[in-house]
């Protein structure tokens, strides 16, 4: 299939947005959507061309003042590759006008993600509102039209299912760091590393976080733990988290399935916000683990120690060391060893540091 180029054109005034939902064309792979005006080129044309004549053609506007932003890669199943020309523009003459494509509209740019946009614009608008300098950006999609990966400036991105009260994905998916700026539901996996005594007690081991990461900078944490990708399971995401940070490999039947925990937490590192709501699936590990033959990931992990449950459960309430451990989950490790206990069915809400209260944790 030959390649497609186009341009896109979000033309603003007075802190709007002009939006064009598309639900004229039949067959329209945009169909229902917001999006920006723009189109196809022509034979012979320039960029600046095409923007200009789409710009006319779709709104009856002449633009009089605009920037090149951005070159926008779009991979679709079952579609051609198409290279999208970004603008924006926020000088204009003439009357707006209808247009054939769908209905304009002017939006508020604090309401364009109330709108059925395309997951991966999302992304883009907010590079554009912190006037990033001109990138790159790689959208991929499945042919169900979900976004399934993004490359950035040639820097994979990680892209997270954002979930609903019950802990299941919508369907839509966002970047890691828009998911942790606006506080949205996602999945993680916490993986504890656990060892018996010989007088009755356990250990649990404990990672110290890399003091380069980008929450909770050299604080103690969950033994291993990670976030589940979209498109990504719990169990298959386990595995991944414990073979990266400590070496490990493990099958799915290697872990004991604690039951669920729903967290929520603000705080803010290296100047920004930090909004975490995650649902986690809780694992034990309780195989042999000696830390000296451990493989830590260097970028993630920068030691780890065992240390007793009881003393870590109390340093953890009081604050006694560096951690972002939730106390509640903790807990579930001891419940967890009690006998005939069955993690099914378990689903611990605990909410630390924060002033909001998500409406499933309420």
């Amino acid at each position: 299939m030959k390649s497609r180029l186009t341009t896109l054109c979000y033309i603003e005034r007075d802190g709007q947005y002009l939006m064009l939902h598309r639900i004229s064309k039949k067959n329209d792979v945009n169909k229902d959507k917001w999006i920006g005006v723009g189109g196809h080129f022509e034979e012979g044309e320039s960029p600046e061309d095409c923007l200009l004549r789409e710009v006319k053609e779709e709104t009856g506007l002449t633009l009089t003042a605009y920037r090149f932003r951005g070159i926008i890669t779009f991979s679709y199943e079952d579609y051609p590759t198409e290279y999208m020309c970004l603008y924006t523009g926020d000088g204009f003459e003439g009357n707006l006008r209808e247009c054939e494509e769908g209905k304009l509209e002017w939006v508020d740019k604090d309401r364009i993600r109330d709108l059925n946009l395309w997951d991966g614009d999302l992304l883009f608008l907010e590079l554009l509102r912190q006037e990033v300098p001109f990138f790159s950006l790689k959208l991929c999609y499945l042919r169900d039209g979900r976004w399934c990966r993004g490359v950035l400036n040639g820097q994979e991105l990680e892209l997270f299912d954002i979930c609903g009260q019950d802990g299941m994905p919508t369907g839509h998916v966002k970047e890691r760091s828009m998911v942790h700026q606006d506080g949205d539901l996602h999945r993680t996996v916490h993986i504890w590393v656990v060892r018996k005594r010989a007088d009755g007690g356990l250990d649990v081991l404990l990672q110290k976080r890399s003091k380069d990461k980008d929450a909770y900078p050299g604080c103690y944490d969950v033994s291993s733990a990670g976030h589940v990708q979209a498109g990504d399971d719990f169990g298959s995401s386990a595995i991944r988290e414990l073979r990266e940070e400590l070496g490990i490999t493990a099958r799915e039947q290697d872990f004991r399935f604690i039951g669920f925990h729903e967290g929520y937490v603000e705080n803010t590192f290296w100047g920004r916000p930090f909004r975490d709501w995650e649902v986690s699936a809780v694992y034990l590990y309780e195989k042999p683990v000696e830390k000296e033959r451990l493989t830590l990931q260097e970028s993630e992990v920068e030691d780890v120690l065992y240390m007793e449950y009881e003393e870590a459960l109390e340093g953890i309430r009081k604050g006694a060391f560096s951690n972002c451990i939730y106390p509640k989950e903790f807990q579930m490790i001891r419940d967890a060893m009690e006998p005939g206990f069955n993690g099914e069915g378990v689903w611990v809400k605990e909410i630390i540091d924060s002033g909001r209260r998500p409406e499933s944790l309420s």
